[in-house]
């Protein structure tokens, strides 16, 4: 569910295993947001930050906002506006996998690591996401 794009077909979603890792860094550390990274130094992972420690740029574009159980703050999933044009035809879902991931995401000394999975859309959800504006970190709308 995303409060930004709340009569859409959702952009991003989350595991429960995710979901149970957010709440425990939520708690720890306030409100959150991510960025999906676009390969540098962590591949492309999904970097999960306190939100205000990672500077949104105008360029990038907001997928969606994750909505879940016990954390009061929706927690927005950005990506830059390159990146989503190569991913705007597919569903990302977040999970929390054993492993250790980069040093810069909140979930490091966790145990645990960040990764996506991605599906296609359907028929169905493309035919009413492909002509849709998305909101840039900027504020502007922009059909991409």
């Amino acid at each position: 569910m995303s409060l930004t794009y709340l009569d859409l077909p959702p952009r991003i979603g989350s595991t429960e295993s995710a979901n149970d890792l957010l709440r425990k860094l939520t708690s720890g550390n306030g409100p959150l947001m991510f960025h999906q990274s676009g390969g540098c130094c962590d591949g492309s992972s999904p970097m999960c930050y306190p939100v205000g420690e990672f500077r949104v740029g105008g360029a990038d574009v907001l997928l969606g906002e994750l909505v879940i159980d016990q954390i009061e703050e929706p927690i927005q999933v950005w990506i830059s506006l390159e990146q989503f044009e190569y991913w705007k035809h597919t569903h990302i879902t977040i999970d929390a996998v054993p492993g250790r991931g980069g040093g810069f995401s909140l979930e490091t000394p966790e145990g645990l690591r960040f990764i996506i999975y991605s599906r296609i859309f359907t028929d169905v959800e493309w035919s009413i996401l492909k002509d849709k504006e998305v909101l840039l970190g900027n504020g502007a709308l922009k059909l991409v």
